[in-house]
């Protein structure tokens, strides 16, 4: 459920401003976004490289015009005989046994819309080959992703004199950290922080050329391009994330009369903030069972986005609930840029608000309450589980019996044939 309460008195500032803005914005209807591109005779991947536990799109940009819906597929490795559709035959329905809780609504991690695949917090074992097709087994385009573990990622922070990892260079090949370009600053009028992702990349004259790259002899360190035997020294080298803090303003003043307007208008649309029982964003409301787990995913945040999380008016900064700082932390932002609990409780009642490039998008008001409870049946998956593992101990145990009276009765046998052997002699 949304909601939004706009106060009345600026109801007709609000008007105005969007009167005004709205002469400079036109719709333009693009048809030819997804419009049909001649597919390559011979299926060639390209790369791309995430680091766990982001969220990413993975389009299909090219299909037969008589084509409606696609339908993406998976294979481990390339030759690989067994493949998995990760949609129904339509190309609307995915099929995955794990979900997540993302922004409060229960998701598939393997989603499609529009043509393209998009993978809600990526773990590392879906790096392969994803490839969009027909029902019928035609391959239409595909890629080989590479997910690169974030849990022993290199961390460090500028304003502590952080400093980025060295190059590895060897006659064969170069192993280096390509950087994404500085986010820009995840929050204003407050002291925010920037956020630069670093990917393990290698170069080498020895890559696969059924994988398309970007750069010429460069690919990321676990693609399928490069050989098995280089594999190993790519592993060596972890991921980096760059941290440093910045602040910027939300409203850059402009010259003249448009821009006193402007700044005018900015400054009455602030007093809003400042009254508590009038929501900042758009906010959404959810009843969460307690001691659950909980993962909270800000609305159209990409991984090279910035994302900033507060609570309330408290600011949960990066250098203090990065993941990996500490490892007894319950509550943490992930490199996804998801804001992740390990177990729900009553204290973390509240509203938290996402910030998206620099700008507060959204709201969550979270409510904790204790999870009904309801009656097992013998199929469900939990009864299952456990039935078997109590049927394997069972049976384990018995066998740890039978085994031990059986050398007990040996050993016996054995004592009275060598008493008896004493006696007659």
């Amino acid at each position: 459920m949304l909601y939004y309460c706009p106060l009345l008195p600026y109801v007709a500032a609000t008007l105005l401003l969007c009167l005004i803005s709205a002469s400079s914005f036109e719709i333009v209807e693009r048809d030819d976004i997804y419009r049909s591109v001649l597919c390559p005779a011979f299926l060639i991947f390209d790369t791309a490289a995430y680091l766990k536990d982001m969220t990413f799109e993975l389009p299909c940009h090219c299909k037969p015009e008589a084509t409606k819906s696609v339908v993406w597929y998976y294979q481990k490795k390339t030759g690989t005989k067994k493949t998995w559709v990760l949609t129904d035959f339509n190309g609307t329905v995915q099929f995955d046994a794990e979900s997540v809780q993302g922004s409060f609504q229960i998701v598939f991690r393997f989603t499609i819309r529009m043509f393209s695949l998009i993978v809600f917090k990526a773990q590392l074992e879906d790096s392969g080959n994803y490839m969009c097709g027909s029902r019928d087994g035609h391959f239409f385009y595909g890629y080989n992703v590479d997910i690169q573990e974030s849990s022993n990622a290199y961390i460090a922070f500028t304003d502590q004199s952080g400093h980025p990892q060295p190059d590895m260079i060897s006659k064969y090949f170069v192993t280096f950290t390509t950087f994404w370009d500085w986010t820009v600053c995840d929050r204003c009028d407050v002291r925010g922080e920037q956020r630069r992702v670093g990917l393990c990349y290698i170069k080498t004259n020895y890559l696969n050329a059924r994988f398309r790259t970007t750069l010429r002899n460069v690919t990321s360190c676990g693609s399928e391009a490069v050989p098995s035997k280089l594999k190993t020294y790519g592993y060596a080298r972890r991921p980096e994330i760059i941290i440093r803090s910045c602040m910027t303003p939300c409203h850059k003043k402009k010259k003249g009369v448009w821009g006193k307007i402007t700044s005018l208008m900015h400054s009455i649309m602030q007093f809003k903030d400042f009254i508590p029982f009038v929501p900042k964003v758009p906010t959404q409301i959810h009843t969460h069972p307690l001691g659950s787990r909980l993962s909270l995913a800000c609305p159209g945040a990409k991984p090279e986005h910035a994302v900033a999380w507060d609570k309330d008016d408290d600011r949960l900064y990066r250098s203090e609930y990065l993941i990996g700082l500490n490892t007894s932390m319950r509550v943490f932002i992930d490199h996804g840029n998801h804001l992740n609990f390990r177990a729900v409780q009553y204290d973390d009642k509240g509203i938290y608000y996402c910030w998206l490039q620099g700008k507060m998008k959204a709201g969550f008001r979270l409510a904790v309450q204790r999870d009904p409870s309801r009656r097992r049946r013998f199929n469900d998956p939990e009864s299952v589980f456990a039935m078997k593992t109590i049927g394997i101990s069972f049976l384990f145990l018995t066998f740890i019996f039978i085994t031990v009276h059986c050398v007990k009765c040996c050993f016996r046998d054995v004592n009275v044939g060598c008493f008896k052997s004493y006696t007659d002699t």
